[in-house]
C-alpha cells in the first residue's frame, strides 16, 4: 500500500472509530450513571457491609463465568473479524455452532458446582453466612451470561457498535436500576439487590439474540465445510482460545484480588469501603473502552490485510487520545479524593481516600497499555498474555498478603498500583517485540507538561474555597476547559486530531 493509499486508509479507519466512539460514548456516559446510581443506592442504603457482601458475590460469580466460557467468546472476537477480512463465513457459522454446543454443557456444570458449593465459598472463605443467598441464586446467571457475553461478542465482531452499546451499557443498567428502587419501594430487603441484578442480566441474553436473529442472521445458517478445513479450522480457534481460558481467569483474579484478600483478612465491612474506591478508579477505563469497541476488530482486519502502516498509524493516535482525555480526571482525582467518595458514595465512606489516590495511578497507567495490549493480541500472542496476567496476578496475591495486614486497604491499592505499571511495561516491550510498534509518542511528554500550568492554577485556588459539591464541579470544569484550551494554542493537536475536528465540525453543522 503506497504513502498516498495508507494515509486515506488511516483517516477512514479513525472517523469510523471516533463515529463508533461517539456512539459508545452514549452509551458508556448513560451506562456510568445509571451505574453508579445503582452502586451509591445498594451502598447508601443498605450500609457498607452489604455492599461488600454483593462486591464479593459478583467476584465470585465473575470467576465462575470465566472458567466455564473456556475462552470460546474471546477467541471469537478475533477469528470473527479475521475471517470475514478473509469472506470466509463458512468457517464463521461452523465455529459459532461449535462454540454454543460447547458451552451450553460448561455453564450447566458451573451453575451446578456454584450452588451446592455457595455455603462452603461463604462459611470458609469470607466468614459470613450472608453470602449464601447471593451466590445460590446468583449461580443460575451463569448460562445466562455466558450466552449474554457470546452475542455480545458477536455483534461487536460484526461492528454491530451502536446495539452493543445499547444492550451492555444501557439497557441492562436501566433494567437494574428500575427494578431495584422498585422493590425498595415494596418493602424488600437485601434480595431486592439479588433479583434487580438476576433481571438485569436475563434482559441482556434476550435482546442480544432479538438483535442477532434480525440483524446478523446469516450467522445461524448452514455452513459447507470439508473434514479437513474443519479439523484445521477448529484446531487454529481452539489453540487460541483455550489459552484465554486462564486468561480469563486469571484477569478477572487481578481484577479482584485486592477484595478477595481484603474479605479474607479484614471482613466485608472493609470490601465495602475498598468497592468505593474502586469503581471511581476504574474510570480510566471509559476512555479505552470509547476507541476500543471497533479499535481491536479493525486492526485484526487490517492485519490480515497486511496494512501494518495503518496499524502503527492507529496505534499510536488512539493511545494518544486515551492519554489526552484520561490525564485531566487523573489529576483531578488526585487532588479531590475524598471529596469525590463523599459526593457519590457518603461520609462513610470516606476512609477509602487515600485507597483511591493510590489507586488512580496504577490504573491510568494501565490505560496507557490498552494499545499495546491490543497489539499483542492482534499477534496471535495469548499463551503470552496469559503469561503476564498468571505472573502479575501471583505477584499482586502476595504483596496483598504482606501489605494488607499492616496498611489495610491502602496496601491492597498500593499491590494493585504496582503491579499494574509492571504489567503495563511488560506489554509496551512486547508490543515493540513482536509487532514493531510504540504506540506511545512522544508528544505526550509535551501535553503532561503543559497539564501542569492549569493544575498549578487549580492547587492554588483550592487554597482560598471550601470544597462542596458546588465548588468542585466548577474548579472541575476550570480545569478541563484551559487544559484542553492550551492544547490546543500549544500545537499538541497533529494532522489527523485536525483532520477529526473538521469532520466533527461538518458533521455538526450539518445537522
Amino acid at each position: 500500500m503506497d504513502e498516498k493509499n495508507t494515509e486515506e486508509h488511516v483517516n477512514k479507519n479513525l472517523k469510523l472509530i471516533v463515529k463508533s466512539s461517539f456512539i459508545v460514548f452514549i452509551g458508556l456516559f448513560l451506562s456510568k450513571i445509571l451505574a453508579y446510581v445503582y452502586r451509591i443506592i445498594i451502598a447508601r442504603y443498605f450500609g457498607p457491609e452489604v455492599y461488600g457482601l454483593f462486591s464479593l458475590a459478583i467476584m465470585v460469580l465473575g470467576w465462575f463465568v470465566a472458567i466455564s466460557s473456556l475462552g470460546l467468546a474471546d477467541g471469537l472476537g478475533r477469528f470473527i473479524p479475521l475471517y470475514r477480512g478473509k469472506k470466509e463465513y463458512n468457517k464463521i457459522k461452523y465455529l459459532l455452532r461449535v462454540s454454543i454446543t460447547i458451552l451450553l454443557f460448561s455453564s450447566i456444570i458451573s451453575a451446578t458446582i456454584l450452588f451446592l458449593s455457595a455455603k462452603f465459598i461463604s462459611m470458609n472463605f469470607f466468614h459470613n453466612s450472608d453470602l449464601i443467598i447471593f451466590l445460590k441464586i446468583f449461580s443460575f446467571l451463569i448460562p445466562i451470561l455466558i450466552f449474554s457475553n457470546l452475542l455480545l461478542c458477536i455483534l461487536r465482531a460484526f461492528e454491530k457498535i451502536a446495539w452493543h452499546s445499547f444492550i451492555l451499557n444501557i439497557l441492562q443498567n436501566i433494567m437494574k436500576l428500575l427494578v431495584l428502587i422498585l422493590l425498595i419501594f415494596l418493602g424488600l430487603k437485601t434480595t431486592s439487590i439479588i433479583f434487580s441484578y438476576f433481571l438485569g442480566t436475563l434482559i441482556i441474553l434476550l435482546t442480544a439474540y432479538l438483535v442477532c436473529k434480525y440483524k446478523i442472521s446469516e450467522i445461524f445458517g448452514k455452513y459447507n465445510l470439508n473434514k479437513k478445513i474443519k479439523k484445521k479450522t477448529i484446531t487454529n480457534f481452539t489453540s487460541y482460545s483455550f489459552p484465554l481460558l486462564f486468561l480469563s481467569i486469571f484477569s478477572l483474579l487481578f481484577a479482584w484480588i485486592d477484595s478477595f484478600s481484603i474479605g479474607y483478612l479484614m471482613g466485608v465491612l472493609a470490601v465495602g469501603f475498598y468497592n468505593a474506591a474502586i469503581p471511581i478508579a476504574l474510570l480510566m477505563g471509559v476512555i479505552p473502552e470509547l476507541f476500543g469497541s471497533l479499535f481491536s476488530p479493525l486492526i485484526i482486519k487490517n492485519f490480515s490485510q497486511k496494512n501494518f502502516k495503518v496499524i502503527k498509524e492507529l496505534s499510536q493516535q488512539v493511545s494518544k487520545w486515551i492519554f489526552i482525555f484520561n490525564l485531566p480526571l487523573f489529576l483531578i482525582v488526585i487532588l479531590f479524593p475524598g471529596a469525590i467518595i463523599n459526593l457519590l458514595f457518603g461520609s462513610n465512606y470516606i476512609i477509602a481516600e487515600n485507597a483511591l489516590r493510590i489507586l488512580i495511578i496504577g490504573y491510568f497507567i494501565s490505560s496507557l497499555s490498552f494499545v499495546s495490549g491490543n497489539l499483542v493480541g492482534m499477534m496471535g500472542k495469548s499463551k503470552l498474555i496469559l503469561m503476564n496476567i498468571v505472573i502479575t496476578s501471583i505477584i499482586n496475591l502476595i504483596l496483598n498478603f504482606m501489605l494488607v495486614p499492616k496498611y489495610g486497604i491502602n496496601g491492597a491499592a498500593i499491590s494493585t498500583s504496582i503491579v499494574w505499571v509492571i504489567l503495563s511495561l511488560a506489554l509496551l516491550f512486547e508490543a515493540n517485540y513482536y509487532a514493531k510498534i510504540i504506540p506511545l509518542k512522544r508528544k505526550l511528554i509535551k501535553i503532561f507538561l503543559i497539564s501542569l500550568i492549569p493544575l498549578f492554577l487549580l492547587i492554588t485556588i483550592k487554597q482560598f474555597i471550601e470544597i462542596n459539591l458546588i465548588s468542585l464541579i466548577l474548579l472541575g470544569l476550570f480545569f478541563i476547559l484551559s487544559y484542553f484550551v492550551l492544547i490546543f494554542i500549544t500545537g499538541c493537536l497533529d494532522k489527523n486530531d485536525l483532520m477529526i475536528l473538521k469532520s466533527l465540525k461538518k458533521r455538526i453543522i450539518k445537522n
